[in-house]
């Protein structure tokens, strides 16, 4: 417990029932290696000795990998914090907070949405004077400058009747959209007149938006919009940058005379000439203008489509990062990511229950989680570079005497070079400063890089979501997104930046095995191919690939099988799953393994040879009509020509024509071998065809525009029936 008396602001606790686990992990290993050993002893002589070879390294693979996750499962740890203890030793002593939303297209990611996050994290529980929001614009739109705009305005009201009436989650679209109107009478008064104000806000916004210019009276009521006089397009535009509520004047108060926070807006410069580096630029430039006009040591990063659904949560950070006895070694919490607009069943599977519920818990016995690119605070010198050491203890007051001085104008003069495309020249700024470049999920590398300093980083979870977002209503963006994320994550496993070279003698064993969950993700593309297409082919064919029933190798195929995704279904019941988004949660492990990692593995591949360079995809948070009510209805969303639909259909069409075929075969009497033989690849073929239901209604059953277009339809017939037409010798 540390010194006599002393009481922590954060307890951890160990996950209970460890014990039955390890003893269930160890069988199951056992019951892999047994596998691998038939194997290697059973090797046919003649035949499909390429298909068994085939099927011997995708188990090899599968068990190995399956290795690395037992890593963040092994020792899982939760994290509670005491708030009341905080306020009691450092309310008057609290550090400057600085939030740093980013967004990157209006289209895409609608200005209503980006100033309802922003409106959130405005409105936390916490002295306004020491909170400053900075929104990066990469789209450079004066439709979200003057969005935010018409934010700071409504915080005015918005803000007081937050903290009076204890408002959560402080999104207000999310807020009015959810709650009825109060019966106290003063309540009510003040809840209706709020929600016209937003309402009315929001319609002149969208106005603006689908106009696509903003009208000519409001442009002259703020110089700001001169700013946009120059600017040739979003990619090609000086730096902008605009204080919108200056924090430290005493003129900047809300409708009850008390202060606001900070508000600026900043669309850093972009010139053809010169690389932008994405979301990572755009956070780098956000840390030197921000540490000009605020500097505050703490640092939330969030995207524009994660809401605060936690006044407290600045709170939750603080107690972990004032601990006085462990407090000093803290680089980063990072909080789930979670969404709320999941269907009823999760259809896409979003909610990643078992990564956020129990493999980041994991990762956090042995160092801490990885960085997941929002809704995670850092230690400002952490994320500068500085490395961790014993002595380490940071000073809190010193951020007040470092705050810059000067008025609003001259602090942006000031901080406007900080934003050019020439700031970062000949400087550490993308390598040992800031977030790192050169890498489409620059947030792994950059939470790597800080734990291989001696930091460590914390997950916290607490039953209230701290933030909420918007997740993908169609399979293709949900196929899109997981791509972007696997590819990243495979050029970081084959590159320097490989937890297991980066991290050899820096991190513990254990959290190397931990990243490497999700650096090799993609590397189960070709393994699952084959499991998926070669078991089909070859019981099409009567040549088996598995033991008969009867022997007793046959005993941990079975064994491995039903006990792995038994302790799944519990594992994900104990969650809070339904069966039915179980098996949900298994169509998608099948459909992004077979399309999202193998496209992800191509492109990674040239990118890395030289062939192909980085790009980065927004998955657009605006949705269709249509496509919504068809989501909220769990149908599933094609609607559009597609490789990744072609593989997925072709895939399908194959498993289903080898099953009929099979059967035919058998009902015609026909000569397949040893049926005991072939009883594994009957089943695998049948569920393959069972979890598919959904193609096979896009295909054949459906008429409305979700479904698979003909031309998918016709390529995935034509390949599917060949591939069984061709000799399998």
């Amino acid at each position: 417990m540390g010194r006599e008396g002393y009481l922590p602001l954060f307890e951890t606790k160990e996950a209970k029932g460890r014990i039955a686990f390890k003893i269930y992990a160890i069988s199951v290993f056992v019951g892999v290696c047994m596998i691998w050993v038939y194997r290697a002893t059973h090797v046919p002589k003649e035949g499909l000795r390429w298909a068994w070879f085939c099927m011997f390294g995708a188990e090899i693979w599968f068990g190995i990998y399956w290795i690395f996750t037992q890593s963040a499962r092994w020792r899982p740890v939760y994290r509670s914090t005491f708030k009341e203890r905080l306020s009691h030793r450092y309310e008057d002593e609290l550090p400057g907070v600085d939030i740093f939303v980013c967004t990157a297209d209006p289209t895409m990611e609608p200005p209503t949405l980006v100033i309802n996050t922003v409106l959130s994290v405005m409105a936390y529980d916490y002295p306004p004077e020491k909170l400053s929001i900075y929104l990066s614009d990469d789209g450079g739109s004066d439709l979200t400058f003057y969005a935010l705009l018409e934010a700071s305005h409504f915080a005015k009201h918005w803000i007081p009747f937050c903290k009076k009436f204890k408002v959560d989650p402080r999104s207000p679209a999310v807020y009015f959209g959810t709650t009825s109107e109060p019966h106290d009478t003063e309540h009510a008064n003040q809840w209706l007149s709020t929600k016209n104000l937003y309402e009315e806000m929001a319609n002149r916004i969208d106005t603006a938006v689908k106009l696509g210019h903003i009208p000519s009276e409001i442009r002259a009521e703020h110089k700001g919009f001169a700013e946009w006089h120059s600017v040739i397009n979003s990619g090609n535009h000086h730096t902008i940058l605009q204080i919108i509520i200056d924090g430290r004047d005493p003129n900047a108060v809300d409708i009850e005379g008390s202060a606001l926070p900070t508000l600026v807006y900043m669309a850093r410069e972009k010139r053809p000439q010169h690389p932008h580096n994405f979301k990572a630029g755009a956070l780098n430039a956000l840390m030197r203008v921000s540490s000009v006009i605020s500097n505050g040591p703490i640092i939330l990063t969030v995207d524009c489509d994660m809401y605060s659904n936690n006044a407290e949560t600045v709170r939750d950070v603080l107690c972990l990062f004032m601990d006085e006895e462990k407090g000093h070694e803290i680089a980063f919490v990072q909080f789930p990511q979670n969404f709320d607009n999941l269907s009823k069943n999760d259809i896409y599977a979003h909610s990643f229950k078992v990564v956020l519920g129990v493999e980041l818990h994991g990762m956090d016995a042995f160092g801490g989680p990885l960085y997941i690119g929002t809704g995670c605070f850092f230690r400002r010198e952490s994320l500068c570079g500085k490395k961790y050491g014993e002595d380490y203890k940071e000073e809190w007051k010193k951020e007040m005497e470092g705050r810059a001085k000067g008025s609003a104008m001259e602090l942006e003069d000031r901080a406007k070079g900080l934003a050019s495309c020439t700031c970062e020249v000949n400087t550490q700024w993308g390598k040992e400063m800031g977030l790192k470049y050169g890498c489409p999920v620059e947030d792994v590398i950059t939470g790597l890089a800080i734990q291989c300093r001696g930091w460590k980083s914390i997950y916290l979870n607490p039953t209230r979501k701290a933030f909420l977002g918007v997740a993908p209503t169609t399979l293709l963006q949900t196929l899109v997104q997981h791509k972007r994320w696997t590819e990243g994550h495979l050029q970081i496993f084959l590159t320097k930046h490989c937890s297991f070279i980066q991290g050899h003698g820096k991190i513990k064993l254990r959290l190397q095995m931990g990243y490497a969950i999700y650096n090799a993700w993609a590397l189960n593309a070709f393994p699952t191919l084959c499991y998926v297409a070669v078991p089909s082919l070859a019981l099409l064919n009567g040549i088996s690939l598995f033991p008969r029933v009867s022997s007793p190798w046959f005993v941990p195929f079975a064994y491995v099988t039903i006990s792995k995704h038994g302790y799944s279904l519990g594992e994900g019941l104990c969650l809070g799953e339904t069966i039915e988004s179980w098996w949900n949660l298994q169509r998608m492990w099948l459909y992004k393994r077979t399309a999202s990692y193998f496209f992800a593995t191509i492109d990674a591949a040239l990118q890395l040879s030289g062939l192909a360079k980085s790009a980065f995809a927004i998955t657009a948070k605006a949705t269709d009509e249509e496509v919504a009510k068809r989501y909220d209805q769990e149908i599933m969303e094609f609607g559009s020509t597609s490789p990744m639909f072609t593989i997925l259909a072709t895939l399908a069409m194959l498993n289903f024509f080898c099953l009929i075929g099979a059967i035919k075969r058998v009902a015609m009497g026909d000569e397949m071998g040893d049926m005991e033989a072939l009883v594994l690849q009957f089943v695998l073929c049948g569920v393959l065809v069972i979890i598919n239901w959904p193609i096979y209604q896009g295909l054949f059953l459906r008429k409305d525009m979700g479904r698979l277009p003909i031309s998918v339809a016709f390529t995935s017939i034509g390949l599917a029936a060949l591939a069984c037409l061709m000799p399998i010798y």
